[in-house]
């Protein structure tokens, strides 16, 4: 078939290609665009990640009247508030990927928000977590701060070996303060001193007091 019998037997489209405002966004998804004193009825075409907001100038494509696709978001009514939307999942693929903000930068999930790499680093002045509930799972933690405070109601630590090592050390009970150990064993290089208004001291079988000198009383 030659290409004028082709051409002959293709169908005839009146396409459409213009500038448009948009009128009406409707709750299934599709728009009203007001080009020339006509509404054009529309949807926005897969490509147009923009989402079109009431007053913008958008481009509408299309082969026929029929056919008519808000192709992408040429002005905004209001450029200081931009929406990107997709209908379905989004995923963005990308050797580097650098997202900047030159003010605020948030991350809202309305179940859950993952974070998976070989290594996180967070960097930041200053920082604050609120969590209501955690939970952590790992082998190792190294934790270097300066200064380091804890207000909670209970604290409780189970490990098989628990080492503590500083400079001085100073404590205060205002309850009781129980210890249960199979051995136990102070030692201090100069003095050590037990004091109270009354002190008890029992053995089952043997008390031994040893020194250079004993003085009781």
């Amino acid at each position: 078939m030659s290409l004028a019998s082709r051409m002959q037997n293709s169908p005839v489209y009146d396409p459409v290609h213009l500038l448009g405002t948009v009128e009406t966004i409707h709750d299934d998804g599709s728009y009203s665009v007001c080009c020339d004193g006509f509404v054009w009825p529309c949807r926005r075409a897969a490509s147009c990640m923009l989402m079109p907001a009431v007053g913008d100038t958008v481009l509408l494509s299309g082969p026929d009247h029929q056919r008519v696709y808000l192709l992408a978001v040429i002005e905004q009514a209001n450029p200081a508030a931009s929406l990107l939307a997709v209908p379905g999942n989004l995923r963005v693929t990308a050797a580097n990927v650098a997202i900047e903000s030159r003010e605020n930068t948030r991350l809202t999930s309305a179940q859950a928000l993952d974070l998976n790499s070989a290594n996180l680093r967070v960097q930041s002045d200053k920082g604050m977590c609120l969590v209501n509930e955690m939970e952590y799972v790992g082998k190792q933690v190294k934790s270097t701060v300066g200064f380091f405070h804890f207000i909670g109601n209970v604290y409780e630590s189970i490990v098989d070996r628990l080492s503590q090592m500083s400079r001085s050390s100073f404590k205060v009970t205002e309850g009781v303060e129980q210890v249960r150990a199979g051995m136990i064993d102070y030692e201090a290089e100069k003095t050590a001193r037990v004091h109270s208004k009354y002190t008890v001291v029992t053995a089952e079988d043997l008390i031994k007091v040893d020194g250079k000198q004993i003085h009781m009383g």
